[in-house]
C-alpha cells in the first residue's frame, strides 16, 4: 500500500497523464509545489514498487497497478469535494480541507461517504432540509 506522499504523486501523475497524455518531472514538481529532485527520487521509488515505469530522459508511464490506484485516488478526492459542497463548506476551503483529510480515511469510510453523497443527490429535498438546519444554526 502506498504512503500518503506516494498517493499524492500517483494521483498527480494520473491527472497529468489524463489531461496532457504525459507527465514530466517539471509538471509534477509544479503541481505538487516540490523540487524536481524530490520528484525524481519519488518516481524512482514508485518505479521500484511497480506503480510506474520510469526511463531516465524518456518519461514515465503508470503500470496497471498504478493506474488503478490513480483512478481510486482521483475518485476519493472528487467524492470528498462533493461531500463538502453538499454539506455547505465554502468553496475557497474545499481543496485544502480535502487535502487535509483524504489520507486519514479508510476505504470503508470512503465507501460510506459515497453512500451519503448518493443519498443527498437522489433527492434534492434532503439538501434543502440540510440548508434549513444550517440556516437555523447560523443565527
Amino acid at each position: 500500500m502506498p504512503t500518503p506522499s506516494m498517493e499524492d504523486y500517483i494521483e498527480q501523475i494520473y491527472i497529468l497523464i489524463e489531461e496532457k497524455g504525459y507527465a514530466r518531472v517539471s509538471d509534477i514538481a509544479e503541481a505538487l509545489s516540490v523540487h524536481s529532485s524530490s520528484v525524481t527520487k519519488m518516481i524512482q521509488k514508485l518505479d521500484k514498487d511497480e506503480y510506474l515505469v520510469y526511463e531516465k530522459y524518456r518519461g514515465l508511464i503508470l503500470t496497471p497497478k498504478g493506474k488503478k490506484i490513480g483512478q481510486r485516488l482521483v475518485y476519493r478526492h472528487e467524492l470528498l469535494e462533493q461531500l463538502l459542497r453538499i454539506i455547505g463548506v465554502k468553496e475557497e476551503h474545499i481543496y485544502q480541507d480535502v487535502e487535509g483529510i483524504e489520507h486519514h480515511l479508510s476505504w470503508d469510510a470512503i465507501d460510506r461517504i459515497g453512500d451519503l453523497v448518493q443519498y443527498f443527490e437522489e433527492d434534492e429535498s434532503r439538501i434543502k432540509a440540510l440548508r434549513a438546519i444550517q440556516k437555523l444554526n447560523d443565527n
